[in-house]
Order: C-alpha cells, then sequence, then structure tokens
C-alpha cells in the first residue's frame, strides 16, 4: 500500500473517530519497534489504534502476531514517557469498499 493510501485512510479512520467521541492525542507515532498509526483518548483511557485499508482482500489479517509484538513494544515506549499508569486497549479499524469497521480490545 502507498504512504498516500495509507495517510488517506488514517484521516478517514480520524474523521470516524472524532464523530464518535474520540480525541485525537498523536498521530504516526514512531519509535525504534515500529508505529502507531493513531493514539485517541476516549473515557479515561488511550486507544492505541491500528488502520489497514484494502481492495481485494480482507485487511485484517494484515495485522499479524508479529505486528501485534510490535504494535505493543511501541506502546510500552510511548507510555515510558508519558505515563505509564495510564489505562489503555489496543484497536484496529479496519476500511474497506468505504465501510469502517471499529474493532476494539485486539490482543495476541
Amino acid at each position: 500500500m502507498s504512504r498516500k493510501i495509507g495517510f488517506e485512510a488514517e484521516d478517514k479512520a480520524c474523521d470516524y473517530l472524532k464523530k464518535n467521541d474520540f480525541e485525537i492525542v498523536d498521530r504516526n507515532f514512531f519509535s525504534r519497534y515500529g508505529e502507531i498509526d493513531i493514539i485517541a483518548f476516549k473515557n479515561k483511557t488511550l486507544h492505541f489504534i491500528e488502520v489497514k485499508s484494502g481492495k481485494n482482500f480482507n485487511p485484517i489479517y494484515a495485522i499479524t502476531p508479529i505486528k501485534l509484538t510490535k504494535i505493543t513494544k511501541t506502546i510500552y515506549s510511548f507510555l515510558n514517557r508519558y505515563d505509564p499508569q495510564t489505562q489503555y486497549c489496543i484497536d484496529a479499524i479496519i476500511i474497506k469498499d468505504n465501510q469502517i469497521d471499529f474493532i476494539e480490545n485486539i490482543t495476541l
């Protein structure tokens, strides 16, 4: 997927989150372990959100156990910089054929 398509999907995801009362905290947070697409806040919980989009396949399959491990390490890097005691969860936004699916609490 090109970076342009990825950024467009992330923009759509941010619009969706804002319409659903999330506050966007950060986008494209990088650590030496990987990247978090969107970090958002709602109901006293930080949501670390992986955004995937696709046309000819189900994008959920792009979130592999290896990807989740990298996301988790990146989350720890973020929390150690800001507030290690913060309540958080890992979510996914899947965009396919202009349909947005928000999947809460994906785990290994």
